[in-house]
């Protein structure tokens, strides 16, 4: 998968605010494009990809998707802005998965979104060699979101409406980034994972962080969350694979590297490592709140700095609790630890 950032095929002369001057075709490939935020790529949005690559196949086009970075709530209002799914890495190793072709991110910004729409659809059509388009039945776009599909329709372009995608569970839910959010927090992953049509993961490099778990002997790698908030908070059984710089499990990536022939508990998926994840601010540390994601592996022992890891939450236990001392604090992460470990026991029987 190629992917543009929009910035780079718009440059100067030619800014977004005249993209309708003077304009000459870019060296993309022609394709059917669909546009959206695809946060967590669930099954709503792969119903659009395959669609999407079904006409890019019958009109011998790429098959492209438009994705917004921010996302433009993120832009607005960042600190009430929905929780990621997904970070910008993740969303395009899982789009790369579904068969797209050429990602273009744009970014979402104060020029962005004084865009009109015409001049959205001068961008798609003279500068991304946009023929067709795979949208959602409420899309809208330019600036006060005065475009939908009949707009491009009339300028001209091939317009593709897919219908809203439901819950084979509950007809009348539709499949949407924010039911996954809701069940996610609620802890039922095992749902969430059903309107996902694969696994709920957090892939991110592991990051230095202040050292408390190892002074209470549990130490943790710090993974680098690349998001402003995740969207499930507290404890967790994980397996965790390590993935080489493609993207790809490494097999027996961390036991590889384990020392001091501490190898770690087998995780629930090849290649991995059994752990307990803690996804929150940290409210029994003394330190200013920020979101964190510590995975600590039992009987392990490894320098993981820098490398990256995919967890794969399996079991919500509790949520975050508030200890009053270090103490406290180390005698809830023993039992959590060994309630996990006993999750994890009846698994396997």
């Amino acid at each position: 998968m190629n992917t543009y950032f929009l910035e780079q095929l718009i440059a100067p002369p030619y800014a977004i605010s005249d993209i309708s001057d003077d304009i000459t075709s870019t060296e993309l490939p022609s394709c059917v494009l669909t546009i959206g935020n695809f946060d967590g790529v669930h099954l709503g949005h792969q119903a659009m990809l395959a669609q999407m690559r079904t006409l890019a196949k019958e009109q011998k086009l790429s098959a492209a998707v438009m994705i917004f970075e921010p996302q433009p709530r993120e832009f607005f209002a960042p600190k009430s802005a929905p929780a990621r799914l997904t970070n910008l890495a993740e969303k395009q190793a899982i789009l790369a998965e579904y068969g797209v072709e050429t990602l273009i991110v744009a970014r979402f910004d104060s020029d962005f979104r004084a865009l009109s729409a015409k001049a959205f659809a001068d961008l798609l059509a003279l500068r991304l060699n946009v023929q067709a388009l795979v949208l959602g039945d409420d899309f809208r776009f330019g600036h006060d979101r005065t475009g939908d599909s009949q707009f491009l329709r009339d300028y001209g372009l091939q317009v593709t409406n897919l219908d809203t995608v439901t819950d084979d569970a509950d007809a009348n839910k539709r499949i949407s980034s924010t039911r996954v959010r809701e069940l996610l927090l609620a802890g039922d992953i095992d749902a969430a994972n059903q309107l996902l049509g694969r696994d709920y993961t957090i892939t991110g490099s592991v990051v230095g962080g202040d050292k408390i778990g190892r002074t209470l002997d549990f130490p943790t790698a710090n993974i680098d969350l690349k998001r402003i908030k995740p969207a499930l908070h507290g404890i967790f059984a994980v397996d965790v694979v390590r993935l080489d710089s493609e993207g790809n499990i490494i097999a027996d990536g961390l036991v590889s590297l384990a020392t001091d022939n501490q190898l770690g508990v087998a995780g629930l998926r090849a290649h991995s490592l059994f752990g307990t994840a803690n996804v929150g601010t940290r409210p029994s540390v003394d330190k200013e709140p920020e979101w964190r994601l510590e995975v600590h592996f039992p009987q392990f022992k490894a320098d993981l700095y820098d490398e990256v890891l995919q967890v794969r939450f399996l079991h919500y236990l509790h949520g975050e609790y508030h200890y009053e001392n270090l103490a406290e604090l180390k005698a809830g992460i023993h039992n959590d630890v060994e309630d996990l470990l006993d999750w994890r026991k009846q698994q396997l029987t």
